[in-house]
């Protein structure tokens, strides 16, 4: 029995979310089904963590087990032959039996996209949030050092959230302006149901001078859902990277 670690990515604009669910179509049933076509093994990926409906990941990691013969460096080739186009496995490597996708990472790394302009986008228009209204990347960047560290994000949770902890830390933060794009990296030990999401509609109500950046550490401190900002749309959040020690 070999342990399978996968580097996949993936366009989420077809799916609801990485993790499987009894009806709607998600990524982690169709690469389920697609190693089943190959191995004849039903498997079951584990996966690094949840994305949800929309999102979309650059280099999302998971693992599963086998006894098929193909090579394990070579399992990725005979994968994508049965994915849809718009998921691909980027390569396959046999790891130690306690390999575990989700329990030995120790963070994550996720990018937003803002296209900020009046005119919606024809490229790129899945991967994007089209935001027409003038906002101050400086005033934002200001901001965004308020979310550094060990913090209780509470205010920057969805409703819906089972996770009982919601104390993060926040590794690193950058708000880079190129051309009408901004873009928001966001690095951490991990993230609550909609928390960059939200993070970035707050730094939008400070980018359009709504707020004071020095008012984002009262909101964190307040833990009060509705002082934070908006659930940007799924469509312009990206899974980067997941840290592995």
């Amino acid at each position: 029995m070999k342990n399978i670690k996968l580097i996949v990515e993936y366009d989420g604009s077809n799916y609801f979310g990485w993790q499987k669910q009894k009806n709607p179509r998600t990524v982690q049933e169709t690469i389920e089904n697609s190693i089943y076509e190959v191995t004849g093994e039903k498997v079951k990926l584990i996966g690094a963590s949840r994305t949800d409906s929309g999102v979309h990941a650059r280099a999302y990691v998971c693992n599963f087990f086998t006894e098929s013969n193909i090579p394990s460096n070579k399992l990725y080739i005979v994968i994508n032959q049965k994915l849809p186009e718009d998921i691909v496995v980027l390569s396959s490597e046999e790891v130690s039996k306690d390999f575990h996708s989700r329990f030995a990472s120790h963070g994550k790394m996720y990018s937003y996209t803002i296209l900020n302009r009046n005119e919606r986008p024809a490229i790129n228009r899945n991967y994007v949030y089209q935001y027409g209204r003038k906002l101050d990347i400086k005033l934002m960047q200001e901001a965004a050092k308020y979310f550094l560290g060990k913090h209780d994000f509470t205010a920057f949770k969805s409703t819906g959230s089972s996770v009982k902890d919601s104390i993060r830390t926040i590794t690193d933060i950058q708000v880079i302006k190129e051309a009408d794009y901004i873009k928001f990296y966001v690095s951490g030990d991990g993230f609550l149901y909609n928390m960059v999401r939200i993070i970035v509609g707050t730094l939008l109500d400070v980018g359009e001078c709504k707020i004071e950046p020095k008012y984002v550490k009262e909101i964190i401190v307040l833990k009060d859902r509705n002082k934070a900002g908006r659930v940007v749309p799924a469509r312009g959040l990206c899974l980067e990277k997941v840290f592995y020690y």
